[in-house]
Parts: structure tokens; sequence; C-alpha cells
């Protein structure tokens, strides 16, 4: 909920480089874990054993993306049906420290070409406004993929919204800044396991 006010530091263990720059933890790692595991349950079931091409949005995809497809080939290594599972990543940038830029540029990956006919499942860290996600999948869908689904290991609760909701979500958070887990505040906090919230001093030293 909004006014959760989160776990409390002391009871984790973090990067010591960190102390002082974090307010507090809101999803600890153990339950992250859990939650995607149940997540590549519920893609696997809905898009059926057929193969899927994985396109992670970096850098903060990453973690997700890699514990997300790991847990999907357990699945398919696990049933008696292969599902073939090709990844590619792509870069868009769209935040400058904490703020939206407004504009979304998409860097690397192959030929978007390549994506046609194919089962496209995209693999984001953060659903904020939507604006991005939607821009990217007007840049997809030119291309004519047989179906395209998107997991987002997080949706924020923002009042800028447009109402895009990802097919798949781990958790809706507060409209927070969040760092850890791969989330990064301008390259810092990529290393911290937890999801917490970064606070107005930890902001401050790392600005750009």
């Amino acid at each position: 909920m909004d006014d959760w006010p989160g776990y409390d530091l002391n009871l984790f263990t973090y990067p010591q480089h960190y102390y002082g720059d974090l307010d507090y933890v809101l999803i600890p790692h153990g339950i992250v874990v859990d939650r995607i595991e149940r997540l590549a349950k519920d893609i696997m079931k809905d898009i059926g054993y057929c193969d899927i091409m994985v396109l992670c949005v970096l850098k903060g995809g990453y973690k997700f993306c890699a514990d997300l497809v790991e847990h999907l080939k357990n699945i398919s290594r696990n049933s008696d049906r292969f599902v073939s599972m090709k990844v590619d990543f792509i870069r868009l940038k769209s935040y400058r420290n904490d703020q939206s830029m407004g504009e979304m540029q998409i860097i690397g990956g192959d030929d978007l070409s390549t994506l046609a006919g194919k089962n496209v499942l995209i693999v984001e860290d953060v659903v904020g406004t939507g604006r991005t996600m939607k821009a990217l999948l007007g840049s997809i869908e030119k291309y004519k993929p047989n179906r395209i689904k998107v997991a987002s290991l997080l949706v924020k609760r923002t009042p800028r919204s447009d109402g895009f909701r990802p097919d798949y979500a781990g958790f809706e958070i507060p409209n927070l800044f969040v760092v850890g887990y791969a989330l990064d505040y301008n390259e810092y906090f990529r290393d911290l396991n937890h999801i917490c919230v970064i606070n107005e001093h930890g902001k401050e030293k790392y600005r750009v």
C-alpha cells in the first residue's frame, strides 16, 4: 500500500558502501525470487509450449530476465515438450537521475524484423507511466510478430500512468524511486539484492 513503511534495513544484510543511502527495504530478495518462479509458471501456462523469443530491456531488466528465463527453462526441462528460447537485448534510454526525459531511444538488439511471426516476450524491470512500453510495442508491432506479451517485475502506481498494464507483473508498488536487484540510480545499487527505496542523501551522493 502507499503508506506501507517497509522493512527495517537492520533486519537484512546489504553492501556496506550503501549504509546511509537507503530509507528501507521494500521487497526482500527471497520474495522477489519466489514471485519470479510463479510468474514463469503463469507465462508457460498462458503462452503454451511453443518457441519464445525473449526481448530483455537493459540494463535494469537483466537480473529479472536471467532469473525468469532460468525458471522457464526448468519448466521446459521437466516437461515432455521442449521449448526453444532465444534471448536478445535492447536498451531504452528515458531517465536522467530520477526524472523521465520524456522521449525514448531504442539502442542495440538484432534487426527487429527477425521478430516477424515469433512469440515475443518483452521483459522489463519497471512500468511507470507506460509511455515507454507503448512506444516500444509500436516499434515491434510493425514487424508483425505472432504475439507479444510483456512481463514487468514492478508496476508503479503513478497519477501519470496512461493505463498500460503488462500481461505479467511481479509486484505493484507505490510511486517511489526504487533501487536494487539490478535497478540502478546512475549505475549505482545494481549490486544490492533487495529492492529498496533510496533516500535523499543517496540521490544527492550519486547524482550526475
